[in-house]
């Protein structure tokens, strides 16, 4: 079969969610209001509470939510096929992923922008605020590590990737500076337009910079890479948020959305066929690439790209501080995460495209695929025209980059340009990652803030610039010596579960929002894909821990790493079994009529009571 059909059945899917099921959420379930004024009008300080076009922020949003997952998760998932990933793509993001982002940004805009640990200690529990402020400090740094761990890989020794990359930051400068101060009623359309321009021709001249003078400057080795990427994270936090990091979230997301466009017409018009099977002979377990059976570790490694609790962080961080109107959050959280759920989709798409031992000849070892039995079929032929050595590149990156090329060069007059749209797409996957470090940062930097404003209240002033240094760099610092200590290598295999992890905290979250609103009838909503997920993912840590992480204790050189991951996994799933259980006693006692104090958030970053605030 071709993918055309498998293309078409999930833009369906996601375009039947969006017109009913997000409306139905709104206006029944969220009851969305735009006679509220929301907090970044109430508590505007041009620092962090900005009102911002809906347009504007919603390519801000969607920038930062998308990094490695929607692109790297569904091609290593393709060792089980290409139907579960396709199935879970196609209604995980419409009845999980979407319905999670938008109860949380939703039920965040109407508490004044707080954190989901705010949030769930206002209404679970100080109790489960408090594992779920621990939860989510400790994902935020695992995540921002993994991330930042496939940044630099994508990056190190790339004067094209570096030079692109590092321009996207004074392009973004100079339309922040430009959106934000001139009163121009074009100033959107002429800022977007020239900077968007700005960006693409930075990828276009990136092209001719190896081999020229500026090639030894922009070609950094990976801990250059790092301390470039921690710099840029500390700066992009610490700036006001209009400055750098909206803007350049923004701009990069006219890369991102462009190119998925073009990726989505050009699967229609090459309609190139499907070579990999719909089940593999991996589902039962024994696969190269993901340890365990396709139940639960499909769900846990396609991860993002169905639903992701990262988005939480960032739906309950930055972007609740700059929603202009209610209704705005419907398009930003429902309509983002669609976004990313085809992200993932023509990630899948793309690699199950290839042969099925061109695939694992990419995205296994070379020893290891030696060992499968497989003869590849075009290897030989694509490292040719992409001008790259393809055999044994692991992680998914290079694969989909040659899938994607695949795709372009089937394209009529794009034919000998296999090598130019695989460099493209490497530099396209570096920046969909690159822009979630920048908003995790400012994330982890509020929740710090938080944290420590318990002890020092001073600290909860997010406009106060000691306390955000302070932060910012406890955060960075944290990322940062992950990657230049390798460490996270053998951290990485929890990122899957530690994010789901944080999903099934958020819709622990927003189940209590409605709940606690009056609106139990609706609270389905949220709790069958908290079953779901939670049941999964706490299924698939515990299979992690006895038959991954325990058995590398065996061994002398990887015994400390095994301790630590099985660790780390125990006490994560730890916290979430408490926040879950402190959840279902405070369900219990609403729906039995029983009187519930519910613990008061402060009213905006200075803790003036505004009346009104902090309802559902």
């Amino acid at each position: 079969m071709n993918a055309l059909p498998l293309i078409l059945f999930f833009l369906a899917i996601i375009a039947i969610g969006y017109r009913y099921y997000s409306a139905f959420l709104a206006a029944k379930v969220m009851v969305l209001d735009d006679a509220r004024v929301t907090a970044a009008h109430r508590f505007e300080d041009g620092q962090n509470y900005v009102p911002t076009n809906k347009w504007v922020l919603f390519g801000h949003h969607f920038a930062a939510i998308s990094g490695a997952g929607p692109l790297i998760g569904p091609v290593l998932a393709a060792q089980f096929g290409y139907l579960p990933g396709l199935l879970w793509l196609a209604f995980g993001v419409v009845l999980a992923g979407a319905t999670h982002d938008f109860v949380i940004l939703a039920s965040s805009v109407r508490r004044n922008g707080r954190s989901l640990a705010e949030i769930a200690r206002s209404e679970i529990s100080p109790l489960a605020g408090i594992m779920a402020m621990i939860a989510i400090l400790f994902i935020v740094v695992i995540a921002l590590a993994g991330l930042g761990i496939a940044v630099v890989n994508a990056l190190a020794d790339s004067s094209w990737g570096t030079f692109t990359i590092f321009l996207t930051i004074p392009i973004a400068l100079v339309v922040g500076l430009y959106l934000h101060k001139s009163g121009s009623p074009n100033a959107i359309r002429n800022g977007s337009l020239w900077g968007a321009l700005a960006v693409l021709a930075a990828v276009i001249i990136g092209r001719w910079i190896p081999g020229s003078p500026l090639d030894a400057i922009f070609t950094l080795s990976k801990n250059h890479i790092t301390y470039a990427i921690a710099g840029y994270g500390f700066i992009a936090s610490v700036l006001p948020v209009w400055m750098l990091l909206c803007p350049r979230d923004y701009l990069s997301s006219y890369m991102k959305l462009g190119t998925i466009a073009a990726l989505v017409i050009g699967t229609i018009v090459v309609a190139p066929a499907i070579h990999a099977p719909a089940i593999s002979q991996y589902a039962a377990g024994g696969g190269p690439i993901i340890p365990g059976k396709l139940y639960p570790f499909v769900f846990i490694t396609i991860a993002c790209g169905a639903i992701s609790g990262f988005h939480a962080l960032v739906g309950s961080g930055t972007t609740p501080k700059m929603i202009d109107r209610e209704s705005d959050t419907r398009m930003i959280g429902y309509g983002a995460m669609l976004c990313e759920g085809l992200v993932g989709c023509v990630a899948l798409i793309a690699v199950c495209a290839l042969q099925p031992a061109d695939y694992y000849a990419i995205n296994v070892p070379a020893a290891a695929f030696a060992k499968l039995g497989l003869t590849p079929v075009h290897l030989a032929d694509l490292s040719k025209q992409v001008g790259e050595t393809l055999v044994g590149r692991t992680g998914g990156a290079v694969s989909l980059a040659v899938g994607f090329a695949q795709i372009f060069a089937g394209i009529p007059f794009f034919r000998n340009l296999a090598s130019y749209w695989y460099h493209f797409a490497i530099m396209f996957e570096a920046l969909f990652i690159l822009t979630t470090i920048d908003t995790g940062t400012r994330v982890g930097r509020f929740l710090v803030q938080e944290f420590a404003g318990r002890a020092w209240p001073k600290f909860n002033d997010t406009s106060w610039m000691p306390g955000t240094l302070v932060s910012t760099a406890l955060v960075v610092g944290g990322w940062a010596y992950f990657i230049l200590t390798g460490s996270i290598s053998q951290i990485w295999p929890m990122f899957g579960i530690a994010n789901q992890l944080l999903a099934a905290v958020a819709l622990c979250v927003g189940t209590s929002v409605i709940i606690n609103a009056g609106r139990v009838r609706y609270a389905w909503t949220t709790m069958f894909p908290l079953a779901f997920v939670a049941s999964t993912t706490l299924y698939a840590g515990y299979l992690s821990i006895m038959n991954n992480f325990l058995p590398m204790t065996s061994k002398p050189e990887k015994a400390f790493a095994g301790y630590l991951d099985a660790t780390l996994t125990a006490l994560l799933m730890l916290c979430v079994v408490v926040i879950i259980g402190a959840s279902a006693r405070a369900w219990l006692r609403v729906m039995r009529g029983e009187p519930v104090s519910m613990v008061p958030l402060p009213a905006g970053p200075d803790h003036r009571h505004v009346p009104g605030s902090g309802c559902c």
